[in-house]
């Protein structure tokens, strides 16, 4: 007995230890994956070609193979599990609908990379003895030409989502067309399994029932189809019916869920089907909507990217033993080249074809195949499992090489089609400083309410500039939606047709317009004046504004400051409503914007047209939103009721300070952007200053409390002050200045100038240039290619 026991504490001693290098070369693997990964992120690779690269590499290192031999039973429990998972979430995501719609230009996309690529592949793979068992090299050769010709679309989206082309006409238009691509070939080989199972061409042995078993399992499967397309949308509707959003789910229902859609992809193993594809149709006629769906989708994505992809790439290193890879061999290098020629050279033939009877261009065309011919994890599953069916090792591992080739070249395909919309896509850019001369400034001047109204006539008068072009200003009340003003708004079809009957809006509104009105008939050269409002929730306001904007065309959005100033000179604690507006508006505006802080602009009185007699500042530090507040004070410039000032904060290069050298150093190199704020500041100093119309003052800094002390002397020598928002961000003269912003959406200059203990008597107005939307240099990430 005390033998017995031994034995059996040894035993599970050694399983424990075994089990514990197994974490351990998990850990290692993800560490290295994510490692490599990281290394490649210049290179814009997706992350599956640093795990194939790490797998191979791991899989085939000699002190671990011995390791993972003895758990290669469980390595492929695992897998088969890990794939079922895989399948059913990629089946949830499919329309199995879209057989029975009119194609879209979509679906005609990937019908025709799957047509040609089919025909070719099955005309091409016959030649090449791929697979030894030529008693079903017909139903082998099938399998492999929708293989070929198939999509891995989880792959491709991802990819395409991470290189920011995913809200691109082309982008959109690949990723649809890679689902669809990857629901038919799926749904054909799900099909074909029941005519052609991996057992019969795997063994070799021809079965004598083999029509009866087809008859039945195609009865069988055609069963579960139906039976889950009908009871599963009743079940998951009672069950988030039981556990509505917002409440805890009970647990007895999920474990219910979930022991439902484990019993319906398992239940094929009972008359032979293969679960995985089991799987797979169970998820096409699984419910997509409902709160179970969602919960269970997202868990299953979470398990495969953080536990079984590592484990995945792994057990594919090992099936693929480079040992038995003979690249002496010539026929080795052809089944690589053709699956490679085959898989590119189909899905382009296709998507030219459909370019051709779409009108697209045909760089688009081919850029789309060759995105098309992405594959993924489950071809790199089946090409292992050819290695299980009689075929040699170095052929499983030709395809493995050629699926990772079918995906290492996605970034530069791109990379082109990104170089191709720069140059087609005409690029708006709506800021001042790209304006052209010619045009008139159209500028979005939005108020708050009758308490903005002076400082915005007086915002009007200091930029009206010269009367040719002249100056079209549309004023905007922001008027938040109640469920009292609700009832009485009246939408048109255009940006200038919503009435609101509210008394109270309609009295507000009367009033700014005759304020404005006797403004524009006192002197109306040069301005044209347009009145319309942003009526809408504090969430939608934003969005309502930047739609005004694009419709209006407006290079320039004015937004009142969300505090007040009182009757003491102080601000008030402010409006956060409209403070989130103004900082969604920072992220999101068609063009550039400026935040006004009213300290006594509005009670200046009439701005004279003849002697100055408002004394207004610009600081310029670098930057490209300081860029941009010197191009509006040019135009403020022009004014003749304006003594203008512009200081350039400098660092004291004199000051022998280890602090700012060591502070310097740190910094990335600038260079680039220096050498613009030269230029600007150079071009703006020979139109503007040496001929005397602006005075020009330079201040030499050494620190942020220097910069500071600069700041609080404008105190009674400047009525308005103007800065760029990101003036001076990474700037030793700002360093430090975070660490008590009390409103960071100004910037660290801005929110020192808007703060409420600064000024009295200062008016602010902080301008940041328009920011493309996405993260495409210099291109919309909505743009149109096609």
């Amino acid at each position: 007995m005390a033998i017995a026991l031994t034995q059996c504490s040894e035993k599970l001693g050694y399983l424990i230890v075994q089990l514990a290098k197994n974490f351990v070369v998990f850990m290692v693997m993800v560490i290295v994956c994510n490692g490599l990964h990281f290394l490649l992120k210049p290179y814009k690779q997706p992350r599956i070609t640093s795990d194939i690269i790490v797998g191979l590499v791991m899989g085939n290192a000699p002190f671990l193979r011995d390791l993972y031999g003895q758990f290669n039973h469980t390595f492929g429990f695992i897998i088969d599990f890990g794939m079922m998972c895989y399948m059913f979430a990629l089946g949830v995501e499919m329309d199995p609908y879209v057989l029975l719609k009119k194609p879209s230009r979509d679906v005609q996309v990937a019908y025709a990379g799957i047509f040609t690529t089919f025909i070719i592949a099955c005309l091409t793979t016959s030649l090449i003895q791929f697979f030894p068992n030529q008693q079903h090299v017909i139903g082998y050769t099938l399998t492999l030409a929708t293989l070929l010709s198939s999509t891995a679309s989880p792959v491709l989206t991802r990819l395409i989502t991470s290189l920011n082309i995913g809200k691109s006409d082309i982008g959109k238009l690949v990723i649809t067309a890679g689902m669809y691509s990857d629901f038919i070939c799926s749904l054909l080989l799900s099909v074909g399994y029941i005519l052609m199972p991996l057992d019969t061409y795997c063994s070799g042995i021809e079965q004598k029932g083999q029509i009866k078993r087809a008859i039945v399992m195609n009865t069988v499967v055609l069963g579960q189809a139906l039976f889950t397309a009908t009871f599963a949308p009743v079940f998951m509707k009672w069950v988030d019916n039981e556990n509505p959003e917002g409440k805890p789910m009970k647990g007895s229902h999920l474990v219910l869920s979930l022991a439902f859609m484990v019993m319906i992809c398992a239940s094929s193993i009972v008359y032979n089907y293969n679960p995985i594809l089991s799987a797979f149709i169970t998820g096409i006629c699984f419910p997509r909507e409902g709160r179970v769906s969602k919960w269970v989708i997202s868990k299953i994505n979470y398990m495969l990217t953080m536990i079984f992809f590592p484990i995945f790439f792994l057990w594919m290193g090992y099936a693929a033993d480079i040992r038995h890879f003979h690249p002496g061999a010539l026929e080795t290098w052809l089944k690589l080249f053709i699956s490679i020629i085959i898989a590119m050279v189909g899905k382009v033939a296709g998507t030219v074809v459909s370019g051709v009877i779409l009108g697209f261009h045909w760089p688009e065309s081919v850029a789309i195949g060759l995105l098309l011919a992405t594959k993924g994890h489950l071809h790199i599953y089946m090409a292992i499992k050819v290695m299980g069916c009689g075929s040699n090792t170095s052929t499983g591992i030709a395809l493995i090489i050629a699926i990772f080739f079918t995906v290492v070249h996605t970034p530069a395909v791109v990379a082109h089609i990104i170089k191709r919309a720069k140059r087609k896509v005409p690029t708006r850019r709506m800021s001042l400083q790209l304006l052209d001369r010619t045009s008139e400034l159209r500028i979005l001047l939005c108020l708050h309410g009758p308490d903005n109204i002076s400082a915005s006539i007086n915002f009007m008068e200091i930029s009206r500039g010269k009367s040719d072009p002249g100056l079209l200003v549309y004023v905007t009340e922001m008027i938040e939606l109640t469920d009292q003003i609700a009832v009485t708004v009246e939408r048109g079809e255009g940006v200038e047709t919503t009435n609101v009957k509210d008394k109270d809006v309609m009295a507000m509104r009367d009033q700014i317009t005759r304020s404005f009105q006797a403004y524009i008939e006192d002197d109306d050269d040069g301005v044209t004046l347009k009145r319309t409002m942003a009526v809408s929730t504090i969430n939608n306001m934003a969005q309502d504004i930047c739609t005004l904007a694009e419709d209006l065309m407006t290079a320039l959005i004015i937004l009142p400051f969300h505090r007040t100033q009182l009757k003491n000179g102080k601000l008030d604690g402010g409006n956060q409503g409209f403070r989130y507006v103004n900082r969604k508006l920072l992220k999101s505006a068609p063009c550039s914007v400026g935040i006004l802080v009213n300290r006594g602009l509005g009670s200046l009185g009439k701005i004279s047209k003849t002697e100055a007699s408002l004394n207004v500042a610009t600081l310029f530090i670098g930057g490209k939103d300081d860029r941009e507040a010197l191009a509006y004070t040019g135009r403020v410039a022009g004014h003749p009721g304006i003594k203008l000032t512009v200081i350039r904060f400098l660092v004291d290069t004199s000051a022998e300070s280890s602090r700012i050298a060591a502070y310097r150093v740190s910094l990335p190199e600038k260079g680039e952007e220096i050498a613009l704020d030269d230029e600007c500041f150079a071009h703006f100093y020979d139109k503007h200053i040496s001929g005397g119309k602006i005075s020009y003052m330079e201040r030499h800094l050494t620190n942020a409390a220097e910069t500071f002390s600069t700041l609080k002397s404008f105190e009674g020598k400047y009525s308005l002050v103007i800065v760029g928002r990101e003036s001076g961000l990474n700037s030793i003269l700002t360093k430090g200045m975070n660490d008590w912003q009390q409103c960071p959406e100004m910037g660290p200059i801005g929110d020192v100038l808007s703060g409420p203990d600064f000024s009295t008597t200062v008016s602010v107005l902080v301008i940041q240039q328009h920011r493309h939307k996405g993260e495409i240099d210099g291109l919309d990430e909505e743009f149109n290619i096609m």
